[in-house]
């Protein structure tokens, strides 16, 4: 396609006098860009393409606009001075695929987490009342993150408050999956005049202009419209009034026109405002408006034909067992944050539908629910991403760990993930689960590990265990049943044997890069010996000394930050049984790492074969 607008100096004055048919054509172009970008590099799809005419409508050199998690703000870069370098997006050294303060001035938060959006917005509008500034102050906020406990939070003290700012609720009936809960069935019910909160303003302002009887004619007006609106709809129109908030909605979120006049309007309002916007997910290209959960994040594909499914994984491995081994098991319940088909429990949900629960995104929900569940008997089987649980730390440690309740965390996307970034490594969870009491840790390298430690958590572990793979598929395929000798994942296991000139040590899929640096110093003379720990906690320490006689320098490896993680213990656990040599770490030092590849970030975090031989020559040396 010819962009006769994107592109071009797209000002907010030029939007603004933009005629209905030239906005059109202006969002034509901007889909055909995002899908395009996306279809070479991979990314989010549907979210924003649902979103282009949402972000047509700010004027985006006065108003901060803060994103909810961010990955439906593809438009808002393309008019915000980004389009020469919009292919980029998600590459080395290009463009995130969300916002970050660092990239542009235009950018008002770094977000890529749920629920967030509306307590940062009421920060940056509370810093701007301090100051005596009259700019807007935006939260665009999804009704799937509307599910996330923090966002309830700052209404709350929104409402309270009476701060200013404006909040546009996005509501397309989706988070990544379809949304489930109460929040969802009330959206779903909301029908309010679009001229309601005018009229209401209006009229109150005249009113108070006529002093005490003013007043008074105020307060009738008010009993008489709420017994109209009870005789009308049996019940309270938004619950977001009941919180404070002044409610507009909803409105057609692909209708420019209605959009602005209700941005218009907001404006005037004092206060705070929720804009509610029903949009369409995947709007423009048909694939994705037919399997919007399927166009959420995805690599490069095809225009023409589409994405493509059915690739095994790590994911669909846990999937798999974790269906077969509740045919067998009754008491296994399993439990998703609004991440049904991300985590790959779609199939358990079709084959055991009363016992798997989605809770929206609430992972702090998830996991206390999953205690009670472990205190009645059951064996919940939480599996919520690496960089999502963090926000259950607390939870995990008080209504699992320390009742030692046997809860089974199954924690996808570990280590690095590519292109997302840094919001959404698994680069904390070894450190985070390091510090929490009565917890099992697992780490597998490849399928077989991963149904071993799954099946041995669920099986044998008494209290709370945490299984953590990565994203993406294993260097190595399955031989054999998955389920062969289960008791192998607690104990350290030999990957090479060449010599004793050194050893590595490592955990999860990394073992690949150590294999590859193990071949390297083979070829140059150096032997060593390659030790693979799969239990990383409790330690196997006596068992991987035993392993270590003889050998003169020891190297650890890890897809983790090196702080409290694997490296630390390993070497920590071997002082206390006497071991003397020093154990030199290789893990990640700073978690901030930019988009690229997984295999680029590796090299990036020097962890890759060719580094980690080059490192290991050089400290022999």
């Amino acid at each position: 396609m010819d962009y006769k607008y994107l592109g071009t100096d797209i000002t907010p004055d030029v939007l603004k006098a933009m005629k209905p048919e030239e906005r059109v054509q202006l969002c034509s172009e901007l889909r055909d860009k995002i899908i395009n970008t996306v279809s070479a590099n991979g990314g989010h799809l549907a979210s924003n393409l649902g979103a282009v005419e949402l972000m047509s409508v700010f004027d985006y050199k006065q108003d901060k606009i803060v994103f909810d998690v961010g990955h439906q703000s593809y438009s808002y870069k393309l008019l915000t001075g980004r389009f020469d370098r919009f292919n980029t997006l998600r590459q080395k050294d290009g463009i995130s695929g969300f916002p970050r303060i660092t990239e542009s001035p235009y950018d008002a938060f770094d977000t890529g987490h749920s629920s967030t959006s509306i307590s940062a917005a009421m920060g940056i509008a509370r810093a701007r009342d301090l100051e005596g500034k009259k700019n807007e102050v935006v939260a665009i906020i999804g009704d799937g993150a509307l599910t996330g406990g923090l966002a309830y939070e700052a209404i709350n003290d929104l409402g309270h408050s009476k701060t200013r700012m404006i909040i546009i609720l996005n509501d397309n009936e989706m988070s990544i999956d379809k949304n489930v809960g109460g929040l969802s069935k009330h959206l779903s019910k909301l029908r309010i005049s679009s001229g309601y909160i005018s009229a209401k303003q209006t009229t109150e302002s005249f009113l108070r202009k006529l002093g005490f009887v003013g007043r008074g004619l105020i307060k009738i007006i008010l009993a008489i419209k709420d017994f109209f609106r009870f005789l009308l709809y049996r019940k309270k129109p938004s619950m977001f009034e009941d919180l404070g908030l002044n409610y507009y909605g909803p409105i057609d979120g692909h209708n420019m026109d209605d959009l602005i006049k209700a941005f218009e309007a907001a404006k005037d309002i004092r206060g705070p405002v929720l804009i509610h916007v029903l949009t369409q997910k995947g709007r423009g290209y048909e694939p994705a408006e037919l399997n919007p959960s399927d166009y959420h994040g995805v690599g490069p594909f095809d225009i023409e034909t589409g994405v493509t499914t059915g690739k095994n994984s790590y994911t669909t491995v846990f999937a798999n067992t974790i269906t077969e081994l509740a045919v067998k098991n009754p008491k296994i319940v399993a439990i998703s944050a609004a991440m049904t088909l991300g985590t790959g429990l779609d199939n358990f949900q079709m084959k055991f539908p009363s016992r798997f629960f989605d809770c929206g995104i609430a992972e702090e929900h998830s996991v206390t629910m999953a205690g009670g569940l472990a205190v009645s008997g059951f064996t919940p089987v939480v599996a919520i991403y690496s960089s999502f649980l963090q926000r259950a730390y607390d939870e995990m440690i008080t209504d699992c760990c320390f009742m030692n309740n046997h809860v089974v965390f199954a924690i996808d996307r570990s280590g690095f993930v590519g292109n997302d970034g840094h919001t959404h490594h698994g680069l904390l969870d070894i450190s985070y689960l390091n510090s929490m009491v009565n917890m099992t840790v697992f780490s597998p390298r490849d399928y077989q590990d991963l149904a071993r430690c799954l099946k041995y958590s669920i099986e044998n572990v008494k209290g709370p265990a945490a299984v953590r793979y990565p994203r993406g598929a294993s260097p190595f395929e399955a031989e054999g049943p998955l389920y062969t000798d289960i008791a192998d994942c607690i104990l350290p296991h030999v990957v090479c044997d060449y010599g004793k000139d050194f050893a590595i040590v490592s955990t999860g899929k990394i073992c690949e890069e150590a294999d590859r640096a193990m071949e390297i110093l083979k070829e140059q003379g150096i032997l060593g010996k390659h030790i693979n720990v799969s239990m990383i906690k409790p330690m196997p320490a006596k068992e991987i000394w035993d392993l270590l006689v003889g050998v003169k320098a020891v190297f650890s490896l890890e897809e983790g930050i090196i702080s409290g993680g694997f490296g630390e213990a390993l070497e920590r656990e071997l002082q206390i049984l006497g071991f003397e040599s020093d154990v030199t770490v290789f893990g990640v030092r700073n978690p901030i790492v930019r988009a690229m590849s997984q295999k680029d970030q590796l090299k990036y975090c020097g962890l890759d074969g060719e580094t980690v031989a080059s490192s290991i020559k050089s400290a022999l040396s």
